[in-house]
């Protein structure tokens, strides 16, 4: 992206980013905002990504104050709750399933930009397994989780995703992603991509303050290219993609394996494809 104007061109394939529209939200107690705050949001001509332009220009305490205090208030209080969580219980039986299968190794696992960790703590009480997880702004001190320092982070075989990429304000961050993926590895993801990002401020996942970037099943395939991923899989239950990278071992077997999971429980749990699974196509 254009360093000189941050929000001038896209950072997913750096075509011209045009005016798209705008929506209020209203404050919330511990808000940095003591008023209602108005967010302009940009939309890239050739590839549809949809990005805050209003939050990719604040300042970098600012933007970490609202993601404290919009983390701590909304999702630790489900009164105030106002979006569903990441399909958590799903989101382990997948992984867990892959990682029987050879496709995945929660052995070699990062779950980045995990909050209060809260799947590494479903993962470990209904299926024994321990992962690795990383969060820039929250920490649960009050548990026993695995959290990895910001120095001491490295490459993994498998990095989990659920809850970031609706939330950068710039290509860096995406790059801080996918450099943890090894050269072999898996990048799974969790968040909404759709043929067109809807034009209305009222559309539920712009509900969340922090959500800042609105992926298009263009742009998630142009940044798969970009960084050597080759195919995908995706599960509806789980609401998640699994991207492998082009030099993993198992590619060949994913259309076999996919095809024996969905046979075996009866149900299209996974859909796969050579390169990205545009599954979302009704918006």
């Amino acid at each position: 992206m254009n360093p000189g104007n941050p929000t001038s061109h896209c950072p997913i394939c750096e075509s011209t980013l045009e005016y798209y529209f705008s929506k209020t939200y209203p404050t919330y107690p511990g808000s940095p905002f003591q008023d209602a705050k108005t967010i302009d949001y940009v939309k890239c001509g050739h590839c549809g990504f949809v990005m805050s332009k209003t939050h990719a220009e604040m300042e970098p305490e600012e933007w970490a104050a609202l993601n404290v205090s919009w983390h701590h208030h909304f999702e630790r209080n489900i009164e105030q709750r106002i979006t569903n969580q990441p399909p958590y219980a799903d989101q382990s039986l997948a992984l867990s399933m892959l990682d029987k299968a050879g496709l995945v190794d929660l052995d070699d696992c990062l779950d980045y930009a995990a909050g209060y960790g809260t799947m590494a703590k479903f993962m470990s009480k209904y299926f024994g397994r321990s992962i690795q997880i990383f969060d820039r702004y929250v920490v649960d001190e009050q548990s026993a989780l695995r959290y990895v320092d910001a120095a001491n982070l490295g490459k993994y075989r498998l990095v989990v995703n659920s809850a970031m990429f609706e939330h950068v304000l710039n290509r860096e961050s995406l790059e801080e992603v996918n450099d943890l993926v090894a050269d072999n590895g898996v990048l799974m993801l969790h968040t909404v991509v759709c043929e067109t990002v809807p034009k209305n401020p009222d559309w539920f996942y712009l509900a969340p303050m922090v959500h800042t970037a609105f992926h298009t099943n263009r742009s998630m395939n142009i940044l798969m290219e970009q960084w050597g991923y080759s195919h995908s899989m995706y599960s509806p239950q789980a609401k998640s993609w699994f991207l492998f990278k082009k030099d993993h071992p198992g590619i060949g077997r994913i259309p076999a394996l996919v095809r024996d999971i969905n046979r075996e429980i009866q149900t299209r749990y996974f859909f796969d494809k050579p390169g990205f699974v545009d599954y979302w196509k009704g918006f």
